[in-house]
This record gives structure tokens, C-alpha cells and sequence, in this order.
């Protein structure tokens, strides 16, 4: 909690309007909240995503779901450096079981947050419902995988 005021409070917002294609996260705020909070990584997803949303265009419909795909880009980079990382540490039957896995997660993810956005009855509001589900299963995914990763050295 330390950590989000601390980024609100220095966030300097442009004097001009902002669209949603100049939206996007600064991957440093996630890397330092990851530091501050080692022990509790979740508590850093939708960190970044909520300071982009806080800066001038970041509340639209449109801002909001260029900044939780930001992020979940982020992320998404973070869990194949993962993977990759426990792919080629693994013996060839381990590495099949791993890839084999992770096909069967992103398809559970993606069928999820297409849920998550139906659930919004067509309106506006499932755009940003299905990032934030996106951004926020891969985040948890990443954190698993870095978490795996670390245990296996």
C-alpha cells in the first residue's frame, strides 16, 4: 500500500490530452514495487496499470483498457523469460509436461476472460473487464513460473 502511494504521489501528469494509444505503464514501477514487496509479489499487479489509469486519459473506457494491456504485456514478457528459462533447465519429458501445461493455462485464461467480458451484458465496460482478467491471470502465472524458477536453483 506504501509502495501505490508513493507512486501516486510522484506521477507527473502531461499538460496535453493523452489517447489510449499513448497509454501505457512504466515497467519500473512494477520492478520497484516487486523489490519493496519480495514477499508479496501479488500485491504488485495492477500497480502500474492504476497509475497509467490515474494520468490524463487513463479513466476512459479506452484508456483504461490500454493501460491494463500495458501491463499485461509486461507480465506476459516476465512469464515467457520464466518459461523459457525453466524449458531449457528441465530434461526433455519435463520440458514437454511444462509446454503441454502452459498451452492448456493460456487457453484456460483466454476462455476465462472471454467469460469475464460477457459477463458485462455487451456494455463498455467489458473491454477493460477482459484486460484487467488477462493482465491479472498472467501476472499470477508469471509470479508462479518466477516463483518455480527460483526454487529450482
Amino acid at each position: 500500500m506504501r509502495w501505490a502511494a508513493i507512486l501516486c504521489a510522484v506521477v507527473a501528469v502531461s499538460g496535453g490530452q493523452a489517447s489510449a494509444q499513448d497509454m501505457s505503464v512504466d515497467p519500473a514501477i512494477t520492478e520497484g514495487c516487486l523489490a519493496v514487496n519480495g514477499a508479496a509479489p501479488e500485491a504488485c499487479i495492477g500497480v502500474a496499470a492504476s497509475v497509467c489509469m490515474g494520468a490524463l486519459g487513463g479513466s476512459s473506457t479506452l484508456g483504461m483498457g490500454a493501460c491494463l494491456g500495458s501491463e499485461a504485456e509486461l507480465w506476459d514478457r516476465r512469464l515467457n523469460a520464466a518459461y523459457g528459462a525453466l524449458r531449457a533447465g528441465h530434461d526433455a519429458a519435463s520440458a514437454d509436461a511444462l509446454r503441454a501445461s502452459q498451452r492448456a493455462w493460456i487457453t484456460f485464461r483466454d476462455l476465462s476472460c472471454a467469460y469475464e467480458r460477457t459477463t458485462w451484458g455487451g456494455g463498455t465496460g467489458g473491454g477493460p473487464a477482459a484486460a484487467q482478467c488477462l493482465m491479472q491471470m498472467t501476472a499470477r502465472q508469471a509470479l508462479a513460473l518466477e516463483a518455480r524458477l527460483g526454487a529450482a536453483r
